[in-house]
Formats: C-alpha cells, structure tokens, sequence
C-alpha cells in the first residue's frame, strides 16, 4: 500500500458486470491500480481488468479462477477479498 495515500474510506456498490471482484482496501491510487493491473494482465494474457480505486474494487473479466486471480493480486503486495 502506499503509505502516503491511506484514506477510511468504505467500498461502494460494485456496478459493473464482471466474472471476478475483488476488494482490495489496500488499492488507494493509481499507482496501486496500476500494479495490480499490471500483474494480472502479465499473468493473465487477454484479460480485461477495472481498477476503481473509490470503491477499492477490482474487476476481472475472461478469467474464472478466483483462487489464481487473488494469489496474483497476493503477489503484487496487496490482500484482497474476492467477493
């Protein structure tokens, strides 16, 4: 997380439509959006991914294996919950 950019923020509804969502509280700015973004289309070639950093969410589309997408967003530094 960056340190520099914590905020209380609460997540908000998801709108979108997504195979996977995930809440990532640690997701604050565009930089975090940014490497988790990164490291799932490195990992996952042919993916689409929305990083909202209001709500703290992550969606993931052309994926199904939320266990690998959550261990990819593991490895990129940040915790998140799959929801």
């Amino acid at each position: 997380m960056c340190e520099a950019h914590r905020h209380a923020d609460t997540p908000k509804a998801a709108g979108h439509k997504a195979d996977l969502a995930f809440h990532v509280q640690e997701m604050t700015c565009g930089h975090c959006a940014g490497v988790i973004t990164s490291a799932l289309t490195k990992s996952f070639p042919g993916i689409s991914v929305h990083a909202d950093t209001a709500a703290r969410m992550v969606y993931v589309n052309g994926a199904s294996d939320a266990k690998a997408v959550g261990g990819i967003i593991a490895d990129a530094g940040y915790e998140s919950t799959a929801v």
